[in-house]
């Protein structure tokens, strides 16, 4: 089956080259415990059959640097492509997003929550993330969002200004799942199916929820699709962030899909990664 991991990320060993600079002042665990560079990336995605992989910018390592991210996809631009990050109230955000996107980089990642930086961070829904937005979304730019449930408000209020942006929930914003099905506690998840750029990044963070308490993975996926459509869901692996071989991961996540049809599967695991970013399919028939 063809396979496009979305949330993958690299880690360069010239720490000269690329300065650390994380997000909330100090690096995350994983990337020391468990740095993996674009080659080994690609070496990860042979062995466990992966044909293409969306690289995300590094927050907790690089900040706002994108760089290593753009030499990813440079080295190997039939694999990879790629998503910067930003500060999206700074007053040259639009400067920026034009600039990454010149390098050849696909997508725009917003950081308000993480390892190095919890709880959420309130500037989500900030006037002066406006003209970002406004950009974003004239041009098509998936914006990756990295947060928590308690950001939705802030984030409805960005999708009702902005209706045709699309947006891409990592980890489908870290809801808590273990009430098991209706799944009372993520309605406000649910509830963000009637805007229709909201995409559901489904990664081990999610598996893992989903298998807590009285839920189940393969309880809890169907009602995701039923909700969005398999078109708006898309698979990734969070590696090396998640512990455990690509392969694991990979496996773990056509686990908890093999209760949907053929077809349903093919587009969390691949097509609607394809049609989120159109470059993949560039890069895999380039």
């Amino acid at each position: 089956m063809d396979v496009v991991d979305s949330h993958t990320h690299v880690i360069s060993p010239d720490a000269e080259r690329y300065p650390h600079a994380p997000l909330g002042g100090h690096r995350s665990d994983w990337s020391k415990a468990r740095p993996v560079d674009h080659h080994g990336l690609v070496a990860a995605m042979d062995e466990a059959g992966i044909a293409q992989a969306v690289v995300v910018q590094a927050s907790t390592v690089y900040g706002h640097d994108s760089r290593y991210v753009v030499e990813a996809v440079r080295a190997h631009p039939g694999r990879f492509v790629g998503v910067f990050s930003l500060d999206a109230v700074a007053g040259d955000a639009v400067d920026q997003i034009k600039r990454w996107r010149d390098e050849g980089l696909v997508g725009l990642r917003l950081f308000t929550t993480g390892s190095t930086m919890p709880g959420q961070a309130d500037w989500l829904g900030d006037p002066r993330s406006w003209p970002a937005w406004t950009y974003a979304e004239a041009h098509g730019i998936p914006v990756c969002l990295q947060m928590t449930m308690d950001g939705i408000p802030m984030l409805r209020g960005l999708l009702q200004r902005f209706p045709q942006a699309k947006v891409l929930l990592d980890h489908l914003a870290r809801p808590d799942l273990a009430d098991g099905p209706p799944y009372e506690k993520a309605r406000a998840l649910f509830d963000l199916a009637v805007f229709p750029g909201v995409h559901l990044k489904l990664t081990n963070r999610t598996l893992a929820a989903a298998g807590q308490g009285a839920s189940t993975a393969t309880a809890f996926i169907p009602l995701v699709v039923q909700r969005f459509g398999a078109d708006r869901v898309l698979w990734g692996s969070n590696f090396p962030a998640a512990e455990g071989s690509l392969a694991a991961l990979l496996g773990e996540a056509k686990a908890g899909l093999s209760v949907l049809p053929e077809a349903e599967r093919a587009a969390i695991l691949a097509g609607s990664a394809r049609r989120l970013y159109p470059a993949l399919g560039d890069a895999r028939h380039g």
